[in-house]
């Protein structure tokens, strides 16, 4: 699904930046699933739609709709955005994948980008981020710092996206320290700060002293601070929320991509297509480490992640076996793209199951 993408991705940015001549401005809107907070997935697509602005100036104009929950909703918004003459829809959540394609059969002179999704159409591209490279990493910055042994992690939904960053977070600490074992807690729910805030609670009451998450705002990082444990960031550099807890951010870039698929429209040479970008291709990075960790942890990491872009480190490399003992990779084998993209099964270590 996936194949060459270095290739893809590569000619996406290889368009000029430069503004356009044209009299109008080409209109691209954005959909936000949960309100623009100061940290996030949604500050991050805000990111990249500021980067837009910043570098393609009079020759686009760029909106927003923040806070559209998934389905009827969404399908409401983005419609609305297609009658109002936006010529590009940028839509970044799993769960608006099938509102946009509805709509996109509506206006096939509309380009949309439907950003975690996977299904293509004529005119509705996908794009995601290898989010499972940073969290390896991650792992093994929480594998070097817990003194427990044992890690937290507080999850949305058991879509293979969050199951990837589990897995992946597991295999990065056990790497460094066989011992670690990572309890899950499941929400039902991206954006929920009182039950991510209470879940975290609940993981340091059972001996956690690191915790992550795929969720939406910035409330684990806050209770990580309020008691003195370690966290790891998502989306975004979250230290101005948890200044001493945060040990490193995993964060995922879209300003460049966004960027690029803006002027491709405005150029006529925009294609549908899937891009998967992740380390090698600068849409995730790890970095922005506390106070807590030592310089020769931090090296490590930061060197792991050269060898993730070189393509020396594959965080899914054999053997690992699910919490059920069955082995899924043998040893001198990786998964491949399409079997990460599939994954429904944790890894051994985690504490937890995939709920149905």
């Amino acid at each position: 699904m996936y194949k060459n993408l270095a290739a893809a991705f590569a000619a996406a940015c290889l368009f000029s930046l430069s503004p356009s001549t044209s009299a109008q401005p080409l209109k691209a809107g954005f959909v936000y699933v949960t309100p623009i907070t100061e940290a996030g997935w949604t500050r991050q697509h805000e990111e990249g739609r500021k980067a837009v602005d910043k570098a393609l100036g009079a020759s686009v104009k760029t909106t927003f709709v923040e806070n559209v929950p998934e389905g009827a909703d969404a399908e409401r918004v983005i419609r609305d955005l297609a009658r109002e003459g936006h010529t590009i829809i940028f839509t970044p959540s799993f769960g608006y994948m099938e509102p946009t394609l509805k709509v996109a059969q509506e206006f096939p002179d509309v380009k949309f980008e439907s950003i975690t999704g996977y299904k293509t159409a004529p005119n509705v591209a996908v794009a995601n981020a290898r989010y499972y490279e940073g969290r390896y990493l991650a792992g093994v910055a929480a594998g070097r710092m817990t003194q427990s042994n044992l890690a937290g992690f507080v999850a949305g939904f058991p879509i293979p996206e969050v199951l990837q960053g589990i897995n992946a977070f597991t295999l990065g600490m056990r790497s460094v320290n066989p011992r670690a074992q990572v309890k899950v807690v499941w929400l039902n729910t991206w954006f929920d700060p009182t039950k991510e805030r209470d879940a975290a609670m609940a993981l340091f009451n059972q001996n956690v002293d690191v915790i992550a998450f795929h969720t939406g705002s910035t409330a684990v990082m806050a209770a990580a601070q309020e008691r003195g444990k370690m966290a790891v960031a998502y989306h975004s550099d979250m230290r101005k929320v948890a200044p001493d807890a945060q040990i490193i951010a995993v964060t995922h870039e879209w300003g460049a991509y966004y960027t690029a698929r803006i002027k491709a429209v405005q150029q006529g040479q925009w294609q549908t297509g899937n891009v998967w970008g992740g380390v090698k291709e600068g849409m995730v990075r790890v970095g922005d480490f506390g106070p807590k960790v030592p310089k020769a942890v931090q090296a490590e990491v930061l060197a792991k992640q050269k060898d993730v872009a070189s393509g020396k480190l594959h965080p899914f490399a054999g053997p690992i076996s699910d919490n059920d003992g069955k082995l899924v990779v043998p040893a001198g084998q990786a998964l491949s793209d399409a079997q990460i993209l599939s994954m429904n099964y944790l890894v051994a270590g985690v504490q937890g199951k995939v709920i149905k």
